[in-house]
């Protein structure tokens, strides 16, 4: 370990036995990687929900990309779901949930959220963001902070943290646009899988099995029906009150993981150091050897990462309920950078 790379001084953290000795690889069946876990339908507002879940405990949400879906965390519901009771949704549009004929947006996507908090019964929940998740996670955290508890950014889009930042964010958007358009214009499994291997540091940790649970997810009429709406929405026509600018990051106030790959192939990783620097409190990890799913290609780093955060925010937030106090602490865990 290396010291922070914002000069802070940091506790080292371990990265060893994650996964409790199980060494997950890219031959694992979704089947062994949810072992434990369950698929449930719920409502959030008037839309049909599918979420994966497992454990018990402080809620914690995880929000997928783009044209993304649940398995994007198959590696991780388990294994989170030990300390946590852990729901990976299919946001509003994707996977199994319902797909309504709208002006698809951050807010849209946040008020759902939001709905399915208020189905479960959270009043807040830890919020686990990657890609376009990472945004609406981020979001919220702005403007609905009595509903976060803790926010981790995982490579997560909507950062505009200078002010070349709208144009990089545009140009990224753009980026990300053509090669989720690539795949789901009359779909097939290739197209599928090249979009997949787009997102890794490594291509063969792509299997078959993910490839084809995409492909069964793209070619089903109904998200064909609104998947060019979706995805101009999300990259095109970005609205500037949902612009994770400089100052609406600063507004944000629960403990806060900014979480980063040096490979990552949208965003450069020096962005997500910079919004990290501008969240009040908030810490910073760079993962080396690791593309734009780094919860899917190094999960052991991740879990010891994103769990130990978690972990550390719940313990200091049971710490203050003990002393009387409600809220939540305001700075998180020091994070250092692996080197």
């Amino acid at each position: 370990m290396t010291d922070h790379p914002h000069g802070r001084s940091g506790r080292e953290l371990e990265v060893t036995s994650v996964d409790g000795g199980v060494t997950l690889t890219g031959e694992n069946s979704f089947w062994v990687d949810l072992l434990g876990t369950e698929v449930r339908y719920r409502q959030s507002g008037p839309h049909r929900t599918r979420s994966v879940e497992a454990g018990d405990g402080e809620p914690v949400l995880l929000l997928h990309g783009i044209s993304g879906h649940a398995e994007t965390w198959v590696r991780n519901v388990a294994v989170l779901g030990r300390d946590f009771r852990v729901h990976a949704i299919d946001m509003l549009g994707h996977g199994f949930t319902d797909k309504p004929r709208i002006e698809y947006s951050i807010r849209a996507l946040a008020d759902h959220v939001l709905g399915f908090l208020d189905e479960i019964g959270a009043s807040r929940a830890h919020l686990v963001g990657q890609s376009l998740g990472g945004w609406v996670a981020a979001y919220l955290a702005a403007y609905h902070p009595e509903r976060v508890a803790s926010l981790v950014s995982v490579t997560g889009a909507g950062l505009q943290v200078d002010p070349d930042g709208a144009a990089l964010s545009e140009k990224v958007g753009q980026q990300v646009a053509a090669a989720t358009i690539k795949a789901l214009d009359a779909p097939t499994r290739e197209k599928v899988r090249t979009r997949l291997e787009w997102l890794m540091h490594d291509p063969s940790v792509v299997t078959e099995e993910l490839v084809e649970t995409r492909y069964r997810i793209y070619t089903r009429p109904e998200f064909a029906a609104i998947a060019g709406d979706l995805v101009a929405g999300l990259t095109s026509r970005v609205r500037p009150e949902e612009s994770l600018t400089a100052e609406r990051l600063a507004t944000i106030s629960c403990p806060t993981l900014v979480l980063w790959t040096r490979q990552n192939p949208t965003m450069p990783w020096q962005v997500g150091e910079a919004a990290s620097r501008i969240v009040p409190g908030a810490t910073f990890y760079l993962m080396e050897d690791a593309g734009h799913w780094p919860q899917f290609e190094k999960p052991a780093e991740f879990h010891a990462i994103v769990g130990e955060f978690l972990r550390s925010v719940t313990a200091r937030h049971g710490d203050a309920r003990r002393a009387g106090d409600g809220n939540l602490p305001g700075k998180a865990p020091d994070v250092v950078r692996a080197g």
